[in-house]
């Protein structure tokens, strides 16, 4: 029979004990105590304490009283919502989701490195990943080529093939990658972006465009994109880039926010992101709505390719400290339906939660042609919650 709140007897030190002896279950499973919480979801940013119960949110408030529920300490430290990284080859090596988990990533996407014929390796790493983990898919039926691009032989970027592969795995397919640099679709790009729309339109889910170096100029690429696309390496370097020769974001990619379609930084390690053409666009307000690394664990490994990483670059160009957080969360959330209900700590929300260090000091941010840019803070990854459990913990 239910036994009421009032004949518990709390005890120092151990749990409350009934007048049956039977041991009360603790209220809280974890308390979150003492961080400044960054919720851009609902708009919050104060001192306060987390508190998880059964891997949910369960309350947040200026102090809770944890019980017998454990504790962790984020004292100095900014506890957001899990980290989604939209754009990621974690399928490739099995130590990857591991080491992004560490990282703060709660939730990612494999961003188009398997096509439909190889699509198999990809929806199994997908699925075998402790986070909440997603997959596009390359137009090429191919996947990635490292000897060649995926869809030079215009034959491959195979719409039929793709429909397919979607039909077989809808459960973790949530969207298509086509990657248009010249050395990759050749001088078709524009029908390579029409066969990824003819994919990705039969089930309502977006393409992704990688840009940088098309053959095509940018601006007739993001004419083909509609409300929900994304257009990765944002930042890329000329020819072709955001912004245009009169130094101007170019009227296109203006248009195609209006209408909709997301604009993602996409790091990675191969001149996909040049300081000038980032600085340039942010002077114009024209900022990512959400960022990604691109992550493989290669670009890892130099300290560079990972999610606190690419915060403080975004951070280092001036954008308040709350639209970087939303950019990381709530904006990938957002991103794909896939993640409903993630990048928030509302109560009932699942209990993905970074625990980040903004570290003050001196140091160098590097973009993908290796050009350093000074800054005074950078993020550090402190604790990772993940369904309402410590996975990870700095050392």
């Amino acid at each position: 029979m239910p036994i009421a709140r009032r004949t518990f007897i709390a005890m120092a030190g151990a749990a409350a004990l009934t007048s049956h002896g039977w041991a009360a279950a603790p209220r809280y499973d974890l308390v979150i105590k003492g961080g400044r919480v960054i919720d851009p979801a609902r708009g919050i940013d104060a001192m306060l304490d987390v508190a998880i119960a059964g891997g949910k949110i369960a309350a947040m408030g200026k102090t809770i009283d944890p019980g017998a529920a454990q504790i962790l300490d984020a004292t100095g430290k900014l506890v957001t919502p899990g980290l989604i990284d939209i754009h990621t080859h974690a399928s490739v090596d099995p130590a990857s989701a591991g080491l992004m988990l560490a990282e703060g990533v709660t939730g990612w996407i494999e961003a188009g490195w398997e096509g439909a014929e190889t699509v198999d390796q990809g929806i199994a790493a997908v699925r075998a990943a402790p986070q909440k983990a997603a997959f596009l898919l390359n137009i090429g039926r191919k996947g990635v080529m490292t000897t060649a691009g995926e869809t030079m032989d215009l034959s491959l970027a195979d719409a039929a093939a793709a429909r397919a592969a979607i039909a077989a795995h809808r459960d973790v397919i949530v969207g298509v990658k086509a990657r248009l640099s010249r050395s990759i679709a050749g001088d078709h790009d524009l029908d390579v972006l029409r066969r990824a729309q003819q994919a990705a339109s039969a089930f309502g889910l977006p393409v992704m465009i990688h840009i940088g170096g098309t053959f095509s100029p940018l601006g007739q690429l993001l004419d083909l994109l509609k409300p929900g696309d994304i257009v990765t390496h944002m930042y890329a370097p000329p020819p072709h880039a955001i912004i245009g020769d009169d130094g101007r974001v170019i009227p296109e990619a203006i248009a195609a926010r209006k209408r909709c379609v997301r604009f993602d930084w996409g790091h990675g390690t191969h001149g996909h992101v040049l300081w000038e053409v980032a600085e340039q666009a942010a002077r114009q307000g024209f900022l990512p709505d959400t960022v990604s690394t691109d992550w493989t664990i290669a670009g890892d490994r130099t300290g560079v390719v990972n999610m606190p990483t690419i915060m403080s670059n975004v951070l280092a160009l001036g954008v308040p400290l709350d639209q970087v957080v939303a950019m990381a969360t709530i904006n990938a959330a957002r991103s794909f339906t896939f993640f409903k209900g993630r990048g928030t700590l509302a109560p009932g929300a699942p209990a993905d939660v970074a625990v980040l260090e903004l570290r003050q000091g001196q140091f160098e941010l590097v973009d993908t042609a290796g050009k350093k840019r000074p800054a005074t803070c950078k993020f550090f990854p402190a604790a990772t919650i993940l369904d309402g459990k410590i996975a990870a913990r700095a050392a």
